[in-house]
């Protein structure tokens, strides 16, 4: 049960520090309360948030320098804003593309889509359905032009499922809502973010049921990675789970990788978790 040090990592969820927190503004025309004053919208949940690294002039230099110290080979950024680009363009045996999907836009979004893939070569597509405005439910009429696409590209989707960190409603993220999209796209390679709480033992059953659903463990400090989730890996699910951080929107890579040798999946999960299962998804081989 001993993590291995030179597996290779790939981290499916990481990014660059920011010049500010404008990013962030997408959550905040929808909250209701004070969180909106907060730097990083969901701040109430975690700890040392690594805020202290935005408006750095060389924001990839410092997504490196984190990922050769803890071992990560290649990370999953998105590909729309100069920075990410840059890294795409300077460092290609390094960071892989994921495009962005915004259902409410209709057919643009779709050839958006298309265009992403064809510009940037994306290997997946991310979807946070409670962070739409309006919000947009994992099993909705507007998300099947979306998955279709995935399909017809042969790309997964991440999909952020669970209650959502920022404090505006759950309903369109529960986990029982991915069970028709499964039903309806046998082929989709569909990956759940940020942990599928409480709904992680519906997860676990589900993946059990549809041979093409995934779960990611982003946003989730290895401490704090359900029981559910580590003894699906570490039984019939080895394929199934994959390694996700959350740098550095709100966990440093240290605190990471600090908590992750103390996760007790097995030796033969490992591998598996931390680089091929991503490798296989993402078609890295």
């Amino acid at each position: 049960m001993t993590m291995p040090t030179d597996i290779g990592i790939v981290d499916t969820m990481i990014s660059f520090p920011a010049r500010d927190f404008k990013q962030y503004d997408f959550i905040r025309k929808q909250l209701k309360d004070n969180s909106t004053d907060m730097d990083f919208p969901v701040e109430y949940m975690f700890k040392n948030v690594p805020k202290d690294l935005y408006g750095a002039e060389d924001p990839v230099s410092i997504t490196l320098h984190e990922m050769d110290r803890f071992g990560i080979d290649i990370g999953l950024i998105g590909c729309e804003d100069e920075v990410s680009q840059k890294a795409l363009t300077d460092h290609p045996d390094r960071f892989v593309p994921s495009g962005h999907v915004d259902p409410n836009r209709g057919m643009d979004g779709i050839r958006d889509m298309v265009k992403q893939y064809e510009t940037y070569g994306v290997r997946a597509f991310g979807a946070f359905p409670a962070g739409y405005l309006p919000q947009v439910p994992i099993n909705d009429a507007k998300m099947y032009p979306i998955y279709a696409k995935c399909v017809e590209l042969d790309v997964p989707i991440f999909v952020c499922a669970g209650v959502p960190g920022p404090r505006f409603p759950m309903a369109c993220q529960h986990v029982e809502l991915i069970d028709q999209v499964m039903y309806d796209f046998p082929e989709l390679v569909f990956v759940t973010r940020h942990g599928c709480e409480p709904w992680e033992k519906l997860a676990m059953k589900l993946m059990l049921k549809w041979p093409n659903l995934h779960y990611s463990t982003s946003a989730f400090a290895p401490k704090y990675y359900p029981e559910e989730i580590v003894d699906y890996a570490n039984t019939r699910g080895a394929d199934r789970i994959i390694y996700a951080g959350y740098f550095p929107m709100g966990l440093s890579l240290e605190r990471i990788m600090g908590d992750m040798p103390h996760v007790p999946f097995k030796d033969d999960v490992w591998p598996k978790f931390l680089r091929d299962n991503a490798r296989r998804v993402l078609k890295l081989d």
